[in-house]
């Protein structure tokens, strides 16, 4: 991070803080955070402490930071989020009881894609994603969805996450195109080896609104039969959408 892109005030720094702590699937020590921000180590140290005080950011035995409890209590206590996680869960719970593997609530963040909820089960199969994380909109299916609707040409300079992961701008919009035409979005072992998934998207105010988050089920590539699958998640995105335009 250059200089010039050093975030400014107290609060942008804390914020800067708790986005690095959120972003990684490990806490993170000192040093990491401090590179992450490009903060100078003694204001990361004396922020990330008030955020430890403060129950935001919690403070492991090996000296490490990582998200706290109060800080997912307040994300989850926002009204719109919620309610958008309370309408869909039976719809998730139904979903996977039909599949057997991992389904994700998600909504559009940024150039991400941010999972809301997460219903698994032992017999899902493992997979990297959890509940509060997120992963870059052009490798899973669920971000697919969000920028397959959006007007905005792919962007260039995509990180690659896997051998499979489409970073050329001319390829994801060929397959950002074929999701248009299809209805679902298709993620072929782009974030993770051996794991695809399939996403649809979710309304609230009918098809001729963006859609507000998407649904999605992923589990093993040999085991997972996009066209069934497909249909069954489409199916389960309909019906949310038409509980959130009542």
């Amino acid at each position: 991070m250059t200089d010039g892109a050093l975030p400014k005030s107290v609060l942008a720094r804390g914020a800067a803080l708790l986005r690095a702590c959120g972003d990684s699937d490990a806490a993170l020590s000192l040093a990491e955070l401090a590179l992450r921000t490009g903060l100078p180590k003694p204001t990361a140290y004396r922020l990330i402490g008030e955020l430890v005080r403060l129950g935001l950011v919690e403070r492991t035995r090996d000296g490490s930071y990582r998200i706290g409890l109060g800080l997912f209590e307040l994300g989850q206590s926002a009204p719109s989020v919620r309610e958008l996680r309370d309408t869909a869960l039976p719809y998730l719970g139904d979903l996977h009881e039909a599949t057997h593997e991992n389904v994700h609530l998600a909504v559009p963040d940024g150039t991400d894609t941010l999972f809301l909820e997460k219903v698994t089960s032992r017999r899902a199969t493992p997979i990297v994603s959890r509940t509060g994380g997120r992963l870059p909109a052009h490798c899973t299916a669920t971000g697919k969805v969000f920028l397959a609707l959006d007007p905005r040409p792919p962007r260039v300079g995509l990180p690659r996450l896997t051998p499979r992961t489409l970073v050329l701008p001319g390829q994801l919009a060929r397959d950002l195109a074929l999701t248009r035409a299809r209805g679902y979005g298709v993620n072929l072992e782009e974030a993770e080896i051996g794991v695809s998934a399939v996403a649809a998207p979710v309304y609230a105010r009918g098809r001729d609104s963006c859609p507000v988050a998407a649904i999605s089920v992923t589990g093993v590539t040999r085991r997972l039969d996009m066209d069934r699958v497909g249909a069954r998640v489409c199916e389960a995105a309909r019906a949310l959408t038409r509980k959130l335009s009542a």
